[in-house]
Parts: C-alpha cells; structure tokens; sequence
C-alpha cells in the first residue's frame, strides 16, 4: 500500500511572527489583502496554523479568527476558517452543520463516519461532545431513521476489526451470507448487511468481496446497488469502496461534487480542507488515473475569485 501523504506539510523555515504580521498587515485599514492571506494558511500545515493564532493574539491582542471572519465572506472565508479548525474540530462542526435545522446533509455523515478509523471515529465523537455538549451517536438518531440509523450507531460504536487479518473459509461463508441476504431473496436482510460490513477490517472486506464474484454475476457492487437504495446504499458504498480504495473513494466524491450543472461548494471545500494533511497527495494520484486529468485543473475550472486560489493552493501544496 501506498504511503498515505497530504499536500500540506510543515513549512520550512517557519517564523509564526512574522507570518502573523504578513496577516494583520493583510487586513489592517481599507481592503483587504486575500492574495498574502492565502499565501501565509493555504501553505502552513494546522499546528503552525494555531501558532500563528496564538502570536497573533500575543502581538497585536487581536483574535485571528475574529479578523478573518470581518475581512472574508463567502466561500473563500469558509476555506480559510476550515483551514484555522483543528481536523477534529473542523469534522465535528461539519457534522453538527449537516444536522442542525430543517433537513439533514447525509451526504456528510456516512462520507465522514463510515470512512475512519475506530480511533478517529472515537476522536470525533469526543470532540463532538465537548464542543456541543450532546452526544453525536444522540445527534445522528434524532436525524435518520430506519437501516440507515442502525448502521451509522453500528459505527459509531467504534468497534470494527482492525487487525488486518484474512480468514478466508470465514470469507466465503460470509459472501454466501450476503448472497442470501440480497440477490437471492425477495426484499433485503439489511441486518446481515450491516453485521458484516460494519464489524469486517478492510482486508477481510475485500476477500469477502472475492468470493462473492465466485458465486454471483453481478458482483459485490453491483448487488449493492441492486439491492438497496437512498442513504443506506450510500453508506454501504462508502463503506466498500473506502475499503477497497479509499484514496480513490475520495477522488470519486471529489469529482462528484463538480459534476453537471453547478458545484456543490460545500462537499467540495469540505473534501479537500479535511483530506488535505492527509492523503490528498494519493486523491490526486488516483483523480488523473480516474479521469485523466488533473484535480487541480477541474477545481479551477469549477471555482473562481480567491475561492479559486485558495483551493488550487491547498491541492498544489507546499
């Protein structure tokens, strides 16, 4: 496997006072400066992001984030608030905006819980709680219902298989389970679903999904999509895919949101700032092989203004 590696890293050379001058120099007086403020947080990793907060509030007794917010709008200011959140913190806001009002974003809770890991996930769910004093597992069962909440509160148990092991007899009997509980049934067994593909480490998943070729034409992916429908199958999706790939589970989400008639700003944003440290290197890799063409090109094909740059920025890296 690949080694996983984000597009943004530790900036040589890092002075966190001098970069909170360039800042306040970007804002001070009439107009603002958007040009030296991507070019100080699109190419700073999160850490030294916070550092410069703290000299900045040291230097000038100023808060940063308060600065930002009076000087930005639009997409563009979400990038750069995004970019100034812990990862932890910016996920658990995501979620929290995803389910709060009328209507709920599932787009954001099964591409966010069902792709981490047991100690990312646990991470999250502490953060969540901390910064709005509810449970998300309380959060996400207000919010969905039926097969869909049962496989999200089965994952934010925070308790699959990840000790990487292969147990193929297991796999084989467990692809005739799913066989049994899909294609070959009149409705659909979503329990039998949920049971295996929530508690299955990723290697198992794949064997899993190997054998299942043996004994039906369609495929794993294709009974998915058969046999299930809405949320659900998306979740289930997300699930697979990112077990099988969950680099170019990313590249295909990414290319998702910049499809057909207008871009889903928000997905899209949402992608790249939380992948960015991370393994958005290996998203870009897989995005040319997919389409054949560059991520950064398709971002600034799709975004405009210093939404545009800043994004373009962050996907070029440092």
């Amino acid at each position: 496997m690949a080694q996983l590696s984000g597009t943004i890293r530790a900036a040589s050379g890092f002075d966190p006072a001098a970069d909170g001058h360039t800042l306040r120099k970007a804002m001070k007086g009439l107009g603002t400066d958007e040009k030296a403020i991507i070019s100080v947080l699109c190419r700073r990793n999160n850490a030294q992001r916070q550092q410069i907060a703290v000299q900045y509030k040291s230097g000038y007794g100023r808060d940063l984030i308060k600065d930002l917010k009076s000087e930005l709008g639009g997409k563009f200011e979400d990038v750069i608030l995004g970019l100034m959140m812990p990862p932890y913190e910016y996920l658990a806001q995501q979620l929290y905006k995803a389910m709060e009002g009328l209507g709920t974003d599932e787009d954001v809770l099964f591409e966010t819980l069902c792709t981490h890991s047991n100690a990312e996930v646990r991470a999250i769910k502490e953060t969540y709680q901390r910064m709005y004093h509810r449970s998300l597992e309380q959060s996400v069962r207000s919010e969905v219902s039926d097969h869909f909440k049962r496989l999200l509160t089965a994952i934010l148990q925070a308790n699959r298989d990840e000790s990487g092991r292969v147990d193929q007899a297991k796999a084989a009997n467990q692809a005739q389970a799913l066989y049994k509980a899909g294609e070959k049934k009149l409705g659909t067994d979503e329990e039998t679903f949920n049971v295996i593909l929530v508690t299955q480490n990723p290697a198992q998943l794949q064997a899993i999904m190997a054998e299942y070729e043996k004994i039906s034409k369609k495929g794993f992916i294709k009974a998915i999509e058969s046999e299930t429908s809405g949320d659900y199958r998306q979740a289930l999706m997300a699930i697979v895919k990112s077990s099988l790939n969950r680099t170019a589970y990313f590249a295909e989400r990414m290319r998702d949101t910049m499809k057909g008639l207008g871009t889903r700003d928000n997905d899209l944003i949402r992608l790249i700032v939380s992948r960015a440290e991370y393994d958005l290197a290996n998203i870009k890799q897989e995005y040319l092989k997919l389409y054949g063409k560059t991520l950064e090109k398709d971002v600034a094909s799709e975004t405009s203004g210093d939404y545009r740059r800043a994004l373009v920025m962050i996907v070029e890296g440092n």
